[in-house]
């Protein structure tokens, strides 16, 4: 059974990351590319893991189960994740693993003084949770390999005014990649992503029918992010990907649709509607209202009179 209590282990260097992993010292101090396979077997079951630093995997047959947050994942395929400094992750070895692939670990350092090192938070996959890894068809894996070789190459070569360029300019393109390979599954997936929308806009219409609104306050990307186990940015992405709108779009637009149906159908005043809809302001409805619409929900109401 899981351990809350679990030590946390920090490791917030590459230098720290290979002494723990029990493989030979860095030959560069920022960054680094592990082949899976050659880290000595460790049971990590008494610790959770809290890396400050940019890790992105590309793992097959993994075969035990990974916890992240509050669950466990299960992958027996290969499949691409990435994670960003301060996230915690912890293994549950209940069986061997034969797991093959590549870990490719960068400090935010390495990254800081180049246009990516400002660009690296707009790639929202280094917010997703382990169960919405980017699965690679054959392809598509043959590329990022490619590109994880020619980092690698670099990263084995002697150190030189141009190393670290080169590496990062891989890494740009290895990123980029990765973002379009997304937006490929989040289409492949377009059944799946449907029947997320049917849940969500089912959410939201009992949080808007029911007391949550006016218990809790308007509905968040987290909020619905949390009843539907996805993490916010993937909820983002995906929504952005198939209706071109953001999550917070999302819930925008349904409030608005209930405003209207309260506006057209009931005698409440604006200030009631306001309250109803979990607005501590009715100024702040009636400007969300207006940008929306075009009319201010005044008259929006008498166009119906």
């Amino acid at each position: 059974m899981y351990n809350e209590n679990r030590q946390t282990l920090n490791i917030d260097s590459i230098a720290e990351l290979h002494h723990v992993l029990g493989i030979q010292k860095p030959e560069h101090p920022l960054i680094s590319v592990i082949r899976i396979e050659s880290i000595p077997r460790i049971n990590y079951d008494s610790v959770r893991i809290s890396f400050g630093l940019f890790n992105i995997s590309l793992k097959r047959n993994v075969r035990n189960k990974i916890r992240y947050g509050q669950k466990y994942y299960d992958f027996d395929e290969g499949m691409m994740s990435m994670m960003s400094p301060g996230q915690i992750v912890s293994f549950d070895h209940r069986e061997h693993t034969e797991a093959t692939g590549w870990w490719l670990f960068f400090h935010p350092d390495f990254i800081r003084n180049y246009p990516l090192g400002k660009r690296i938070r707009e790639f929202g996959f280094f917010s997703y949770e382990v169960n919405e890894a980017l699965h690679l068809s054959d392809h598509e894996e043959r590329i990022i390999v490619d590109l994880i070789d020619h980092i690698q190459r670099e990263y084995h070569s002697p150190i030189d005014m141009y190393s670290q360029d080169v590496m990062v300019s891989y890494l740009d393109v290895l990123l980029n990649y990765t973002n379009r390979f997304y937006n490929r599954q989040f289409i492949t997936r377009k059944t799946a992503s449907m029947d997320l929308l049917v849940q969500i806009d089912d959410l939201l219409t009992d949080y808007f029918n029911g007391e949550s609104v006016q218990q809790i306050g308007l509905p968040t990307v987290h909020y619905l992010s949390g009843k539907l186990n996805l993490s916010p940015n993937y909820l983002s992405d995906m929504l952005r990907k198939i209706t071109g709108q953001s999550a917070q779009k999302h819930i925008h637009n349904k409030l608005i649709e209930k405003a209207k149906d309260y506006l057209v159908t009931s005698t409440l005043s604006v200030s009631e509607i306001a309250y109803r809809m979990g607005f501590e302001h009715p100024q702040s409805f009636s400007k969300l209202f207006k940008n929306k619409t075009n009319q201010s929900p005044m008259d929006y109401r008498n166009s119906f009179h």
